[in-house]
């Protein structure tokens, strides 16, 4: 429980901007093999993947359970959230036409049995790009139709039309079906402004109870990351606001700064503080928990629910 301050009764690790690594966040690159794989297979179809773009530190375990994350629509994002490594800029490239068949054939050669479909914001899009998601999702099971597909979307919220209009883009992507529809809050309500620029806590709130209203067999999915500045009660108080809206499966992992022009990380949580949240939000009642300072959005996401 926190104290009250807010802050957990575990020995964190504060950290100033400059801070080196605490040992839990090292980890080996892993096994080459299945780096060059896939390196090699989207590289020669010029389409990128979050593993890779976002230099995950899980990509070479995922690659080798056949799991693996596309990114879709460009590695471009309309936005500038202040702690992503994705690039950022207000002219993005037209969309590659075949992309759809190229991540559905990536997908058979690799033989990923469960595939996580997720995108930079496209708010130059009529419509978000969430037909893009649909287009993606057929394409794959024409080829592979045994593969689970899992979305992590943006919030589609672009343009004239508000709630109205981002809901119609919401129901595109349900009435795709995919397995679970991820859409990450990313932070507590007070540090929204500061760490997610264009977005809004409410509205993403929004988004995975549409989901649920829609289609109630999709589990739905958010993530936080830890570490910039939040207390535990904030973070207990998240994951209320996330269950009250029947968010099923839930990710916290640590934020690592990507450059000296992304946000400073404010405390390192210990591997013994992920376990107390991921045991608190098991309480709190949701099914599948990933709580850990090197789990991200996808990490482990096909498989059996446990604390890891």
């Amino acid at each position: 429980m926190a104290d009250s301050s807010g802050r957990s009764p575990h020995s964190s690790t504060h950290a100033s901007p400059l801070a080196t690594l605490p040992p839990w966040l090292r980890r080996p690159i892993g096994n080459a093999s299945d780096l060059s794989t896939v390196q090699r297979i989207i590289k020669q179809r010029g389409i990128h993947t979050i593993c890779e773009e976002g230099r995950c530190p899980n990509r070479s375990e995922c690659y080798a359970n056949h799991t693996a994350t596309f990114l879709l629509m460009g590695p471009t994002c309309t936005r500038t959230c202040a702690f992503c490594q994705v690039d950022k800029g207000h002219a993005p490239q037209p969309l590659d036409p075949q992309e759809p068949a190229k991540v559905a054939e990536s997908v058979k050669l690799l033989g990923l049995r469960y595939v996580v479909l997720t995108s930079v914001a496209r708010d130059d899009l009529p419509d978000g790009g969430a037909g893009w998601f649909a287009q993606t999702i057929d394409a794959i099971r024409q080829n592979t139709p045994e593969a689970q597909i899992e979305v992590l979307t943006p919030d589609f919220w672009s343009g004239p039309g508000g709630a109205r209009e981002q809901r119609s883009r919401v129901a595109a992507v349900v009435a795709a079906e995919p397995v679970c529809y991820n859409h990450n809050v990313e932070t507590i309500e007070r540090l929204q402004g500061v760490v997610r620029r264009g977005a809004r806590y409410g509205r993403s709130l929004q988004v995975l109870a549409w989901v649920k209203q829609m289609n109630p067999a999709i589990a739905t999915k958010s993530g936080l990351m830890l570490g910039h500045g939040e207390t535990e009660a904030e973070i207990i108080q998240t994951l209320r606001d996330l269950r009250a809206i029947e968010c099923d499966r839930l990710t916290l992992g640590q934020y690592m700064r990507p450059s000296l022009d992304h946000l400073p990380v404010q405390q390192y949580w210990t591997p013994e503080e992920f376990d107390h949240l991921g045991a608190i939000a098991h309480e709190l009642g949701f099914a599948h928990v990933r709580s850990g300072p090197l789990v991200r959005s996808s990490y482990h996401a096909g498989e059996p629910d446990e604390i890891i």
